[in-house]
């Protein structure tokens, strides 16, 4: 059975399964191909603590931490409600396939509704496998496709 619960950003213990997920994900192709710096994995934490609207769900099975949700508070002007936006979806790569990816983000709509929220977000790769999760879980592109664009500081 899969159990989601919120992270302890104050737990050495959490803060570990954190960068490890995170770290699993990064070295995938569609996370780089790269594992995090040493510097990454040593702030990481600290900052997501420090950062307003931050909270994590952790998925484990059978005892052990197999997958996360990062996820950031922010607002839509247009709703004038909350939103949540799912920053990473990590499932560590022995256990993909195995239904954790949908149990993230059954518990972040969960999270995401007992916050007042009217949406969840994310952001995909086109070629990312996990799009069809997305899509079978009801996220979808608006009826204008849109694009995420970046750049780099």
């Amino acid at each position: 059975m899969i159990h989601c619960r919120l992270a302890d950003l104050n737990s050495p213990i959490d803060a570990a399964i954190i960068v490890e997920l995170v770290d699993d994900y990064a070295q995938d192709t569609m996370g780089g191909a790269q594992p995090l710096s040493e510097q990454v994995k040593t702030t990481m934490v600290e900052g997501m603590r420090n950062t307003p609207g931050c909270f994590v769900i952790v998925a484990e099975r059978d005892g052990q931490a197999v997958g996360l949700a990062n996820c950031f508070m922010a607002f839509s002007t247009f709703k004038a409600k909350p939103l949540v936006n799912i920053h990473d979806l990590c499932v560590h790569h022995d256990w993909r396939g195995k239904g954790i990816g949908a149990a993230l983000l059954s518990a972040v709509a969960y999270e995401a509704r007992r916050r007042g929220c009217c949406k969840v977000t994310l952001e995909v790769r086109d070629d990312n496998p996990a799009r069809r999760l997305y899509e079978r879980e009801g996220y979808k592109n608006g009826p204008v496709p849109m694009w995420f664009l970046t750049k780099e500081l």
